[in-house]
């Protein structure tokens, strides 16, 4: 009888027993805004900036309300203004040129490789068309980054990160959100921590840092951010800056400061369970494992592979029969967007040129999660309903 998983994709592991402590005491207290503290008290959301800060080696740190605000925040406080173009990858998610949009800047998309990370080469060729690259480490797949700063250094590009989904990993144990000016994080339910919705952004730049606490609501409290830049930052720029309030609260930090203090065990657990897929996937006819890079220092939550040159009726099947067997999977090239999945072209406030070399790699992208809840065990099984399914559609297909 052929195996049916009857786990699900979307149930995450409960927060941490410290974590639910720490909430209910904040929540008792009834202090649950980030400026609301009583003499001798260090609020939540300041201690998680400073423990966020250390664990990647960056100066300072900002709580905010999500990633997606986190992003449009960094694009705020490096300069973008209303028309500008801002570089990004055309393999990412809707928050991405969203944040691009929410500033009334244009999105110009870099084309994806067979690797899932930005084509180095197009972004050379588009570096003279814009002053900051919004940088997706799209499903936690980091690009060369040595390379791409050398890029971007010598055409004056101004770099943001989106690690998004690479909370924890690094290339060449450099952290992620460390290698350009600003680093973006979420706090989602579906990333490395979770609080529900959250963001954190980290920079070295204490003119950045001062700015994206003014508009994330600091009014005229941010000394009081111990995690931020001296006072002297803000001498001019907190009558300039305007109040465009995302801020983090004391309950989302209590919840997540127990599970970033232990995010290397979970990253280690996303691994396992990323590699235990990855073997059981290699070698299957018609499918495509994607290869990491040695410099790369992944956190497995998420794997994709590579269906090359299937037609979009039989990834389409292959999604339905894998259904049926408890196994849900997403498809980065169907012409409409779905669920969490769309593509560059499905942005139509955006102008965008056809991309046929990143059209190529889109279609052929299936992405699935790899919550914690899964078992050793469970990713075999999961693993082999993909293979034989796989090698059904592929086989009917010749």
């Amino acid at each position: 009888m052929s195996d049916v998983f009857t786990g699900s994709f979307t149930q995450q592991e409960p927060i941490p027993e410290a974590g639910i402590e720490a909430a209910v005491e904040v929540m008792r207290s009834g202090r649950l805004h980030r400026y609301n503290t009583v003499a001798g008290e260090t609020a939540q959301t300041v201690l998680l900036e400073q423990e966020f800060a250390a664990s990647v080696g960056a100066k300072y740190c900002l709580a905010v309300a999500s990633g997606g605000y986190a992003m449009t925040t960094a694009l705020r406080a490096v300069g973008v203004r209303a028309g500008d173009r801002v570089l990004t990858n055309a393999f990412t998610l809707a928050p991405v040129p969203g944040a691009i949009a929410a500033v009334g800047a244009v999105p110009v998309f870099v084309g994806v490789t067979p690797a899932l990370v930005i084509d180095l080469d197009d972004l050379a060729a588009k570096a003279d068309q814009a002053d900051v690259l919004l940088l997706s480490h799209m499903r936690g797949h980091i690009c060369d980054m040595e390379r791409l700063m050398v890029i971007c250094d010598a055409a004056g590009i101004t770099v943001i990160e989106d690690c998004a989904h690479t909370m924890g990993a690094a290339w060449n144990d450099k952290a992620s959100g460390t290698w350009g000016t600003v680093g973006c994080y979420s706090c989602q339910t579906y990333k490395h921590v979770n609080s529900g919705e959250g963001g954190l952004f980290v920079t070295d730049d204490p003119q950045i840092a001062a700015r994206a606490i003014m508009y994330s609501g600091s009014y005229m409290l941010y000394t009081s951010h111990l995690a931020g830049p001296p006072k002297e930052a803000f001498e001019q720029i907190k009558y300039e800056t305007p109040n465009i309030s995302g801020r983090m609260d004391n309950l989302r930090a209590a919840i997540l400061r127990p599970q970033l203090a232990d995010l290397a065990t979970q990253c280690a657990r996303w691994n396992e369970r990323y590699y235990a897929l990855e073997h059981g996937l290699r070698g299957t006819p018609g499918l495509t494992v994607i290869e990491r890079a040695p410099q790369e220092k992944i956190v497995g939550s998420s794997i994709q592979f590579l269906l090359d040159g299937w037609k979009d009726t039989a990834v389409l099947s292959l999604q339905e029969q894998c259904k049926t067997r408890g196994v849900e999977l997403k498809w980065f090239g169907n012409a409409e967007p779905v669920g969490f999945t769309s593509r560059y072209d499905s942005w139509r406030y955006v102008d965008a040129p056809a991309m046929p070399d990143s059209d190529a790699v889109l279609a052929g992208i299936i992405d699935m999660r790899v919550p914690l809840t899964f078992s050793l065990n469970d990713c075999s099984v999961i693993a082999r309903i993909i293979r034989e399914e796989v090698g059904k559609v592929f086989q009917a297909e010749k």
